[in-house]
């Protein structure tokens, strides 16, 4: 919790004035009970009029002052709580934003969800309150003790039993509930996850008629997390009616030992009064501080879940500035790469080595999980290589910084990611200053032109979140858009043409050919037809390279492209294709 103070730095003259109206409320609320014993005992009891309005002037005045105080320390005490989680939150958020693929493997999203709002919040209100209570319920306990036993010293052990019983009370409640309160995170973690996955996964959920199933793991879940918070809430709530007993107990010991010794000294009504509004300001400050020390717990875990996000260390160390000069020709070569994920055992790809040069388009085709995803990823530095070397532009891509590397770089991923917004907005995304003429260019290049023009508002039209208002087939395109404007020195297209029709693909890389002349194009798909006139074909099986050229001499020479092939063609069509491979090998 005290390492989330960092961030109270900035508010510190706030949190004085917060300070100085607390200590103010504070003066003034334990002055009343001594000017109403001195009424009592010098005005009340012999009868002196004067008296009693001057010093009842004088607690008006102070009764003003102190809602004055407790109104600024209320504001203060809400802006700087606001401020303060808004301040963890926006931390949260860049940290995760920097994180890379295998950094988010660390976390869920579902956790990084809940400790962006809910851990915030328990953090957040656990700081109000202790930026409010912090001196106000010590200050009110000290010197509540110390005037109420100057007042009636033969009634001091009152205020003793009466703090010994609440504090028996917090611990005996905290031992119990504390222990839950980690349990309560993860319970609500789990549920966080549940529904997102239904949410993200509903038309699954409905084509396999399976609404009943994803019912009862939600129930299963939502049943156990309202068990606990049942279980925390009724004994939580046991402390209300112990405090209340407490609380009536110790003020019927006041009147009863008061009305005795006011049997013996009339006069001591005064001192009674005051002694048991002082013995009620002692209560309800422990009162207070025992209610933050119950929350306290829960905040704590909360505090230790957002700290383990922001005291996580990214896995790729990235240079501040680029050390050295790349070259002015983009280019991409891989030598003698190996890479395994974190933990893991095998080898996702051994021994990979090409060069991608410019005006060329260099495919990777081969079975599911034979690394050809892995090899792009390896690209913008989404993954760090286990061993070998990755170049950029004839530079070593560790020598780059972030945002020099990733300038160089447009990325078509496998599933199609649109931000809500427009679908201007989503084009510019990778080049905010692109005029509209580059935009209408980057969308007739990706096949989007046609359909964008149908629609009402054009380039303005409306995009949801995740793109679910436009087909797979439209989002894709958008996405290629969003590419092609950035105008890149490298395309990196992950399986980008697989939602699209045959016409479409054929037309979409036509289209390409006429910007990429001094670009790289990185090109991972399925269908051979896609890549067929690729000027280079790397062939993976089992990250490792099973055969490396152009299309014909692959088909002539590699068994795991024919393999490919074949399974993809009729019969005819594939006796077809190793005649032309034929033909081009003679010629």
């Amino acid at each position: 919790m005290f390492k989330l103070f960092k961030y109270l730095k900035p508010y510190w003259w706030q949190i004085v004035i917060l300070l100085f109206a607390i200590a103010v409320q504070v003066w003034t609320t334990l002055r009343l009970p001594a000017l109403m014993a001195d009424i009592i005992n010098d005005g009340i009891v012999p009868g002196n009029t004067d008296y009693i309005w001057r010093i009842g002037g004088q607690m008006i005045l102070l009764a003003l002052i102190s809602a004055v105080a407790s109104f600024v320390s209320s504001i203060f005490s809400a802006r700087i709580g606001a401020s303060f989680s808004r301040d963890i939150r926006a931390a949260i958020f860049t940290k995760i934003i920097s994180f890379n693929m295998s950094d988010l493997k660390d976390f869920t999203t579902a956790s990084l969800l809940t400790r962006t709002t809910n851990d915030v919040n328990q953090v957040q209100s656990v700081t109000m309150m202790m930026l409010s209570m912090m001196l106000r319920s010590p200050l009110f306990c000290i010197i509540s003790i110390i005037m109420a036993i100057q007042t009636a010293p033969d009634m001091s052990w009152i205020i003793l039993v009466g703090v010994i019983g609440i504090l028996g009370s917090t611990i005996t409640i905290m031992a119990i509930v504390v222990p839950k309160f980690k349990l309560f995170q993860t319970l609500l973690d789990k549920i966080t996850l549940v529904t997102r996955e239904n949410l993200t996964g509903l038309r699954v959920i409905r084509a396999f008629n399976n609404e009943k199933t994803e019912k009862k793991k939600f129930s299963n879940v939502n049943s156990e997390l309202t068990s606990l918070i049942i279980f925390i809430s009724r004994i939580m709530e046991l402390q209300n009616p112990i405090v209340n007993i407490i609380f009536n107990g110790t003020t019927l010991l006041c009147s009863w030992i008061g009305i005795s010794l006011l049997s013996k000294d009339f006069a001591y009504l005064g001192n009674m009064t005051a002694f048991a509004q002082y013995v009620s300001h002692v209560m309800i400050s422990f009162l207070m501080l025992s209610m933050f020390f119950v929350m306290l717990p829960r905040a704590n875990v909360s505090a230790y879940r957002i700290n383990e996000v922001l005291s996580k260390k990214n896995k790729i160390a990235w240079r501040a500035k680029t050390n050295g000069q790349p070259s002015k020709t983009p280019s991409v070569e891989f030598k003698n790469v190996d890479f395994r994920y974190p933990e893991a055992s095998e080898k996702v790809l051994n021994n990979i080595s090409f060069t991608a040069k410019a005006g060329e388009t260099t495919a990777f085709i081969g079975s599911t999980g034979s690394g050809k995803s892995t090899i792009v990823n390896l690209v913008p530095r989404f993954y760090e290589a286990t061993d070998g070397e990755i170049l950029i532009n004839n530079l070593p891509i560790k020598e780059y910084s972030k945002t020099d590397l990733i300038a160089k770089i447009g990325l078509v991923p496998q599933r199609g990611i649109l931000f809500s917004g427009t679908i201007k907005s989503n084009i510019k995304f990778g080049a905010p200053l692109a005029s509209d003429s580059q935009v209408k260019k980057a969308a007739e290049i990706a096949q989007a032109k046609n359909f964008i023009e149908k629609l009402p508002e054009k380039y303005n039209s409306h995009i949801a979140q995740g793109g679910t208002n436009v087909s797979g087939g439209q989002k894709q395109r958008l996405s290629i858009a969003r590419a092609i404007c950035k105008n890149p020195d490298i395309y990196v297209f992950d399986d980008a043409f697989s939602a699209l029709d045959m016409k479409t693909d054929a037309r979409l890389r036509e289209a390409l050919k006429e910007i990429t002349t001094d670009s790289v194009v990185l090109i991972v798909a399925q269908r051979v037809s896609t890549i067929k006139d690729a000027d280079q074909i790397v062939v993976l099986d089992n990250g490792k390279i099973a055969g490396k050229g152009k299309h014909y001499e692959l088909l002539k020479n590699c068994k795991i492209y024919q393999e490919i092939v074949k399974s993809q063609l009729s019969d005819k069509e594939y006796t077809h294709e190793l005649k032309l491979a034929k033909e081009a090998q003679n010629a």
